[in-house]
């Protein structure tokens, strides 16, 4: 009985006849899962292919290289991450419900990706790539941008520069999340503290730089 039953855990799962785009979408799902938990050097199309339970050649068949598949991957993700974000940004009535809901978003994603993305990125040949939908990071900036330049008062410019710049604070606090120093909910309060924080100090000082001087009157 015992035999049998070793038998059954460690018998090979069926494999389930899927549609191309559900083969292709559980290829990338699995090199997803190798590069979170081991990073980039780990992978190789006959590893994915036994993980996703197709053969190599048909990981080529869908990819013709590692590059194109890693491509394939980083705008998937940016795009599932961007639209995350802008639907959780619509939802918001103020600017602290704008910046905790992004950045409640993104921590979310790192808690359960990993550092899928940075490492993604990392890599020359995948990061070359412009990534063209509206979903990518430039059109996410300027999206926020508007909002801060007229919720702040402040030149387009500037708000532009601004929340770009803020875009890597949840970033630095998803790699410390990624340490198990701090909760998630400690570190989205810490975040959203200093995004908001340097926003307004932003605001008074631009404010205070474009008020015209008050002289005393000329002494007679």
């Amino acid at each position: 009985m015992a035999d049998r039953g070793l038998k059954s855990k460690t018998a090979p799962r069926k494999r389930v006849r899927l549609a191309p785009q559900e083969r292709q979408s559980l290829i990338l799902d699995r090199t997803a899962d190798i590069i979170a938990r081991e990073g980039v050097s780990a992978l190789s199309m006959d590893r994915i292919g036994r993980e996703a339970g197709v053969s190599k050649s048909l990981v080529y068949a869908y990819f013709p290289g590692m590059t194109d598949l890693l491509r394939q991957l980083l705008q998937r993700e940016w795009r599932r991450l961007r639209r995350l974000q802008a639907e959780a940004a619509d939802r918001a009535e103020t600017m602290e419900g704008l910046v905790r809901a992004v950045t409640h978003v993104y921590l979310k994603y790192i808690d359960e990706r990993g550092m899928l993305i940075e490492r993604l990125q990392a890599e020359p040949s995948v990061s070359a790539i412009h990534d063209p939908t509206e979903f990518g990071r430039e059109s996410a900036v300027g999206y926020l941008a508007e909002i801060v330049a007229e919720h702040y008062g402040l030149p387009q410019d500037i708000a532009k520069a601004a929340t770009d710049i803020s875009f890597g604070l949840p970033a630095a606090a998803g790699a410390y999340l990624l340490q198990r120093r701090l909760s998630r909910e400690v570190l989205e309060d810490l975040t959203v503290t200093m995004i908001l924080g340097t926003l307004n100090e932003l605001k008074r000082e631009h404010m205070a730089r474009l008020q015209p001087i008050r002289r005393a009157p000329p002494l007679r």
